[in-house]
């Protein structure tokens, strides 16, 4: 259920900015990078104990052919990160950085908890390996949208839209369609999106900062959803890896 929040809190397109590099320039990507790093941290946590405390039985539940499928308490911690998102679209109308920071905290808190699922499912090793193959493929997209001075915001407006088209799709198929092909072909396209999607956020971010440099609430408030675009487009690269290529248990 991490696949949302495109298109909501997003800053408005930029101008096309000055992309010298400067110290606050470096000094904002970091915090940015930090907090996300953060909050990767905090979801790892929260996943660990939803999936080895007590408290796993009240959550999920796994039958004498070793499917584990969440119970209502788990499946409405799986759907909370999404209304928590659309609520918040509708109620946070007075953004500041307190509030957004909240915002960011609870999304990670509750995503981190609804991963306790994948560590039920997958095996250590392809944990750890998509893991690995995530950092990698994150930091070098993210690089890639950091550097290059051709304007991504096209791409991410036509990403976006085939995200939300991709979502669609698999909800008609998980209750319609059946199609285990289906289900396969639209996780990889997927993948592509939030690799480009990855690259995007990164390069608006860095127009972001042109805009609000000077401005402390507006950098506090870039650098909260900043990081939770960023940390949704690696928790979502790392899901579709594991499902696409996981070993199960």
């Amino acid at each position: 259920m991490s696949d949302f929040n495109r298109g909501i809190w997003g800053q408005p397109a930029p101008a096309r900015a000055d992309m010298a590099v400067d110290a606050g320039l470096r000094a904002f990507m970091l915090g940015v990078y930090n907090k996300m790093a953060l909050g990767l941290v905090l979801s790892a946590v929260l996943a660990w104990v939803t999936s080895h405390a007590p408290v796993v039985e009240y959550l999920f539940v796994r039958n004498e052919f070793g499917r584990v499928t969440p119970t209502l308490l788990g499946t409405g911690l799986m759907w909370a990160p999404l209304v928590v998102v659309l609520v918040g679209s509708f109620a946070m109308r007075n953004v500041t950085a307190r509030n957004s920071g909240v915002f960011y905290w609870v999304v990670v808190s509750l995503l981190g908890a609804g991963l306790g699922v994948d560590a039920l499912i997958y095996t250590s090793t392809s944990i750890a390996t998509s893991f690995l193959v995530t950092a990698t493929a994150f930091g070098a997209l993210s690089l890639v949208g950091y550097t290059t001075k051709r304007d991504l915001s096209g791409m991410g407006s036509f990403l976006i839209m085939g995200l939300w088209g991709m979502i669609a799709l698999s909800l008609l198929n998980v209750f319609l369609l059946h199609s285990s092909m289906m289900q396969f072909m639209v996780q990889l396209i997927m993948l592509g999106i939030f690799a480009g999607l990855t690259a995007y956020d990164t390069q608006k971010l860095k127009m972001t900062y042109y805009q609000v440099q000077g401005d402390t609430l507006g950098m506090a408030t870039a650098t909260n959803f900043g990081a939770l675009n960023l940390y949704l487009d690696f928790i979502n690269i790392f899901q579709l890896l594991l499902s696409l290529f996981g070993g199960r248990r």
